[in-house]
């Protein structure tokens, strides 16, 4: 099955690395994110990707030309000043029926198998992955000037957020009105009006790279030899 990744927009939130680079050629250990994430997917069996590019996306494009791999990658520049959405009504010629689809910088141990399932026994138009937010700072109570309980955010307090890894019937572009409408806004809204958006509820790992602050608890999970991200022949047998 397809794989598309949007990849295209320009990471203001990460500008200390992305003034030369795009967002997902930020380096996690020796690769960008993007091929971290590309070596997931392969792991479940799909190599065929589709890579929505924008903001620089020639370094992409050169990248994939000398990178020695194993997938089917096509690179197609969808503009700068583009939504989401319109990333995907660009990809229209190159789409099958049915297609998976993420953004190119964050990174998770989905079930992939099961997300596909949900689609293949529903009439859902769209899966998505649904998350918990990272916990990214603690809790303080008080009475007065007297702290009462101080402990770690507990991300389950949060409910759920869209976790980036979908499955799509192609038919659902026709509800994406203009080239700069978000992937989230108009078609999210209107899926759910009409029943066809389904969720898989992701309890495991899963990971943004939107601040500087990520990007290094990325690297600090790389480095330290227990990746939630890498697929290990026993995973691949449950």
């Amino acid at each position: 099955m397809q794989v598309v990744i949007l990849a295209g927009g320009y990471g203001t939130r990460l500008s200390e690395e992305t003034d030369a680079i795009p967002k997902p050629m930020v380096r996690i250990g020796p690769d960008p994110i993007l091929v971290h994430l590309m070596r997931y997917f392969a792991a479940f069996g799909h190599s065929d990707f589709i890579i929505a590019a924008g903001y620089k996306h020639e370094l992409i494009q050169d990248f994939f030309a000398d990178f020695k791999h194993p997938w089917n990658v096509m690179v197609i520049n969808t503009g700068l000043d583009v939504g989401t959405g319109g990333r995907l009504l660009k990809l229209d010629e190159y789409l099958d029926d049915v297609f998976l689809l993420t953004y190119g910088d964050g990174l998770g141990n989905v079930d992939l198998n099961q997300l596909e399932m949900i689609f293949a026994q529903s009439d859902f138009r769209v899966v998505v992955t649904a998350v918990r937010p990272p916990a990214r700072f603690g809790s303080i109570k008080s009475s007065g000037n007297l702290v009462t309980s101080f402990q770690e955010k507990n991300p389950h307090d949060e409910g759920w957020i869209n976790g980036g890894f979908f499955i799509c019937d192609k038919q659902v572009l026709s509800l994406i009105p203009n080239l700069e409408e978000p992937w989230e806004g108009e078609p999210m809204t209107r899926l759910v009006q009409e029943s066809g958006l389904g969720v898989l509820h992701h309890n495991g790992w899963w990971q943004p790279m939107d601040t500087l602050r990520d990007k290094r608890q990325l690297e600090a999970i790389w480095k330290s030899g227990s990746v939630p991200w890498v697929r290990t022949e026993l995973d691949k047998n449950a």
